[in-house]
């Protein structure tokens, strides 16, 4: 019988991942989106939708299911079910693989202001301009409503839960698009979240000048990492990858792939 390995998406990279694991009759492959969007991007393969209730919900579902292994990834800021991930496979000694495009790197020309939260974002955001675009979820825009004399313009895939000027789209985005959006409106800071990879607000605010707010990533956990779907999917597949971070659970992630490639 093949392995069962669990997926926590909501990224383009679960989506790519699925895809690369589609089709092989030596995995079951289930991807778990969190439900936040009602119409989200569905992978190949089987998909479940909505929450774990936590630790010890996600304990017994992977239990219940009889999963192998589990790549986290989810979104760098999703840090609830990441520690969930990993508290769970710790406990019932599971591989682990948390798979994160690589954080932004400052290019010359490049005016970003790092902070540690939104709600810092929020309160440094008077000082660096009175236009802002508001490109940090849906669920994260309430600290900037409490703001005065400031013009706000929010983006996200979904109407925002608070009262904020607000237009809906779903990335990826051109530079060019970008370029047209912050001219439009005349955006002189944008306030964002370090997401990870090729991003074109980034390119677009650079070529005009437009300094940055960028909210810090938290901390990860300490466990195998990788940064494309190629290494995760050779995890996955083979049992190894090279790797950014090995914490507590490479042993695991070891035992896993070598098991199964002798078997």
């Amino acid at each position: 019988m093949g392995r069962t390995v669990l997926v926590l998406g909501g990224t383009s990279e679960a989506r790519r991942l699925a895809e690369a694991l589609a089709g092989r009759p030596d995995l079951r492959v289930v991807t778990s989106l969190a439900g936040r969007v009602s119409s989200p991007h569905h992978p190949p393969g089987e998909v479940r939708i909505g929450g774990f209730d936590g630790v010890e919900g996600l304990t017994a579902w992977l239990r219940a299911e009889d999963v192998d292994a589990v790549v986290d990834a989810t979104h760098p800021f999703a840090a609830r079910i990441t520690e969930s991930a990993a508290a769970a496979t710790s406990a019932l000694g599971l591989p682990l693989l948390v798979l994160r495009r690589l954080g932004w790197r400052e290019v010359d020309g490049d005016d970003w202001r790092w902070v540690g939260s939104v709600a810092d974002a929020a309160e440094l955001l008077p000082s660096v301009g009175t236009r802002a675009l508001l490109t940090v979820g849906r669920q994260e825009l309430a600290p900037f409503t409490e703001l005065t004399g400031l013009w706000l313009l929010a983006r996200s895939i979904e109407q925002p839960n608070v009262p904020v000027r607000a237009i809906l789209g779903r990335g990826p985005f051109t530079v060019e698009a970008e370029l047209a959006l912050l001219r439009e409106h005349a955006i002189d800071v944008l306030v964002t979240k370090d997401s990870g990879g090729d991003d074109a607000k980034l390119v677009a605010a650079r070529r005009l000048g437009v300094p940055v707010v960028i909210v810090r990533r938290p901390p990860p956990p300490a466990v195998t990492a990788v940064s494309t779907v190629d290494q995760a999917a050779n995890w996955v597949i083979y049992g190894h990858a090279p790797v950014e971070t090995v914490g507590a659970a490479g042993a695991h992630a070891l035992r896993f792939g070598l098991a199964r490639r002798t078997q």
